[in-house]
């Protein structure tokens, strides 16, 4: 009882002793979630929000320290934190659109061994609603499957040369069942 409270503290005093700094806080949902009526840890969320609060707003000056914060779900994050004075800019980035996810594509497939059949404008249409790390990892999935089916290959050719190492449609079309199932 009392560690997150007193970590916090700490983060925030090195921040200040150190300055110029940049606080950096990754799933920041994660460390002040909207507080809730009940639940087990109730008391511990409301001190380690409150300590947050109290660091954020605190009669000391945070002179030289940037706090920044980044969540992909912004509905989970307590209230109180969003609220003027805290963070003086709140952006949010939007669910790419039908070209941005093209140029995601071609980011995540630049150098890569496409087959001619990969046609990412329709691989670009087919994942309206994914982000940029879906497609990331879509890409390297993809890519993954193409490596194993050239090593199988490897192993089963023996006196012959083996295929070339090319990602083809199919890699993408398992990578994407696999994400549409939810399935890593």
């Amino acid at each position: 009882v009392g560690e997150s409270e007193r970590g916090i503290r700490e983060v925030f005093k090195k921040a200040k002793q150190a300055s110029p700094t940049i606080l950096f806080f990754d799933e920041i949902d994660s460390l002040v979630p909207k507080r809730s009526e009940g639940g087990t840890d109730a008391h511990v969320t409301e001190r380690v929000i409150s300590q947050f609060l109290a660091e954020m707003d605190g009669i000391e000056e945070l002179k030289g320290v940037v706090v920044l914060a980044a969540t992909n779900r912004l509905d989970l994050v307590d209230p109180a934190l969003l609220r003027s004075g805290r963070f003086d800019l709140l952006f949010e980035l939007p669910i790419p659109d039908g070209e941005t996810r093209l140029s995601i594509f071609k980011i995540h497939t630049k150098n890569k061994p496409l087959h001619k059949d990969v046609d990412l404008r329709t691989l670009a249409r087919r994942t309206d609603g994914l982000v940029g790390s879906d497609i990331q990892w879509l890409c390297q999935r993809a890519s993954m499957s193409a490596i194993r089916r050239f090593i199988k290959g490897k192993k089963e050719v023996v006196n012959a040369r083996p295929k070339e190492l090319v990602i083809t449609c199919d890699d993408f079309e398992a990578a994407l069942k696999s994400i549409q199932s939810g399935r890593p």
